[in-house]
């Protein structure tokens, strides 16, 4: 039989090797006191050591706190290298898969540009996006491209503090056992979006006149007017909870219990030729997303006893949810029901839009009306 352990909450903290510093802190520290210490055996014969000392002292201090400091759980030394990587990175980026292409000559000799813009901004120059969705097929599977494929799922919500003790304890060993039984990265991500009640407000106040007493008329359309004062008032977030599922396009490994390389894995034979090791595209990509399948009915079998219902993303769904993360302060709320990027948009009339229409033809007058039905027609003859 296993015994439960407990795991401290911070498992995401760095391991300390020595003095409570951990690995990256020691080679940073390392690194500057050798580079210090070896420029002062270099110059030491022609600097003073005061001179030095004054050069030296406001280094060792500020690399001691990029070393040591951290600011919102990260460390200051991986915050000055995201501030480096974004400032050299390109700030105007476009969707251009196929590259960016320079503007024709005609176009470049007719542009206008104000002066004093550029002078103070510089040349923008856009670069390509590299999103790492590629796509979405038809199943709701994300292409992540070389990196492999992903599986979105909706996940409902379980009042765990109403519960009683002993509920509490069923709930969290059957959330365990899902744990327990992963072998491949998982992402529980929760994320707000913008709350939008204007459809709700408005088919409160089209069905109030149809309900059948005036009283509930009346609460019908008094809950409209709150709803509105609601949403004028404040900003509405509404929480989603989404469970991701990634497969790498390879062949796994062996994994221990955690979901790691097993040290097994060293052992086992590997393929001498390397075109055997590496399959066709179209099979590892269909094995991976099988793969996916299979994980995603193991969490549904496994989440259903704690009352969590796992409801997997239909390609229009997954599509919305990626479009909502690129740009979460869009004025046209996403919908699964917009065109994507490849679909070809053409005009054809709502069928509620067909008697608007008819109303604006001309009438025959060539035949003579009659009082016959559309089923009493031929079906030779059709209404206009």
């Amino acid at each position: 039989m296993t015994q439960p352990v407990r795991i401290p909450a911070d498992v995401d903290r760095e391991d300390t090797v020595l003095a409570n510093l951990t690995a990256r802190q020691l080679l940073i520290l390392s690194v500057a006191g050798i580079v210090l210490y070896g420029t002062w055996t270099a110059t030491r014969d022609v600097v003073p050591l005061a001179v030095f000392a004054v050069v030296a002292v406001p280094i060792a201090v500020a690399i001691t706190l990029l070393a040591l400091g951290r600011r919102d759980g990260i460390s200051l030394d991986r915050l000055a290298l995201a501030a480096i990587r974004q400032r050299m990175s390109p700030r105007y980026r476009v969707a251009a898969p196929e590259g960016i292409h320079r503007a024709p000559a005609w176009l470049a000799d007719r542009a206008t540009h104000n002066s004093q813009d550029l002078s103070a901004k510089g040349d923008i120059v856009p670069a390509a996006l590299e999103l790492p969705a590629e796509g979405v097929t038809e199943a709701g599977v994300v292409d992540l491209g070389t990196d492999g494929v992903a599986a979105l799922a909706v996940c409902s919500t379980v009042n765990f503090s109403l519960r009683t003790p002993t509920e509490q304890e069923s709930l969290t060993a059957a959330f365990g056992r899902y744990l327990h039984s992963l072998t491949a990265p998982v992402q529980v991500l929760v994320r707000a979006e913008r709350l939008d009640l204007t459809g709700q407000i408005s088919e409160l106040r089209e069905q109030a006149p149809t309900l059948p007493h005036p009283a509930l008329e009346e609460a019908a359309r008094e809950h409209a007017d709150y709803l509105a004062q609601l949403s004028a008032q404040s900003d509405l977030l509404r929480r989603q909870v989404l469970l991701v599922l990634r497969e790498p396009l390879g062949p796994q490994g062996a994994v221990d219990g955690l979901g790691g390389a097993s040290p097994l894995a060293a052992f086992t034979p590997r393929p001498r030729h390397r075109d055997a090791a590496r399959p066709s595209a179209e099979a590892a990509r269909g094995a991976a997303e099988a793969r996916l399948v299979r994980r995603l009915g193991e969490a549904v079998d496994l989440l259903s006893p704690t009352g969590i219902v796992v409801t997997p993303l239909d390609a229009g769904q997954a599509t919305a949810v990626l479009a909502a993360a690129c740009n979460p302060d869009s004025l046209v709320p996403v919908s699964s029901h917009l065109a994507g990027a490849d679909d070809v948009i053409t005009l054809a009339p709502a069928p509620e839009d067909d008697t608007a229409l008819r109303t604006f033809e001309r009438p025959d007058t060539s035949a003579p009306e009659s009082d016959e039905t559309e089923h009493d027609r031929p079906a030779g003859r059709e209404s206009r």
